[in-house]
C-alpha cells in the first residue's frame, strides 16, 4: 500500500503560489481555461492570453513543470508526447489588505484588496486499453 501511494506522488508534481496580488474572481477566469489541458497547450494559451492573472499563472505552470521533471527525470519523452496534464488548478481566497479612502459627506469608504492562493498539480494520462 505504501509502494502504491509512493509511486503515485512520485508521478504527481506540485506547485503553488501565496498571497498572488489579484483577486480569486479575476485569477479563475483564467485558471478555467487551463484545468485539464495538456501542459505545453495551456503554456499557449496562457502566453497569448490578453488577461494579466495569467502571467502569474504561466510562471507558476512553468514552476510545475520543472517540479515534474525533476521527480521524472527518467520520463523525459512524456512531456514532448502530450501526455503531461493539468490534473488539478485550484484558486483560493487569500489575505485582503483593508484601505480607507475618503468618500463625500466626511464618510469613509473601505477599498478591499483582495489576493490568491494558487495550486497546481500535474499527473501523466494513463494510457487508454481497448477491451475485445
Amino acid at each position: 500500500m505504501a509502494e502504491r501511494l509512493k509511486e503515485i506522488k512520485q508521478q504527481t508534481a506540485i506547485a503553488k503560489a501565496n498571497d498572488v496580488p489579484s483577486s480569486p474572481r479575476k485569477m479563475r477566469l483564467v485558471a478555467d481555461t487551463v484545468r485539464g489541458v495538456e501542459v505545453n497547450r495551456a503554456l499557449d494559451l496562457l502566453k497569448f492570453s490578453k488577461k494579466a492573472a495569467s502571467v502569474d499563472l504561466e510562471k507558476l505552470l512553468r514552476s510545475a513543470i520543472a517540479n515534474w521533471e525533476a521527480k521524472n527525470q527518467d520520463k523525459a519523452k512524456e512531456l514532448d508526447n502530450g501526455n503531461v496534464y493539468v490534473k488539478t488548478l485550484m484558486v483560493d481566497e487569500g489575505r485582503t489588505l483593508k484601505r480607507i479612502r475618503p468618500c463625500p459627506q466626511g464618510r469613509a469608504g473601505r477599498i478591499r484588496k483582495r489576493s490568491n492562493h494558487i495550486t497546481i498539480i500535474l499527473d501523466v494520462k494513463k494510457p487508454t486499453t481497448v477491451e475485445e
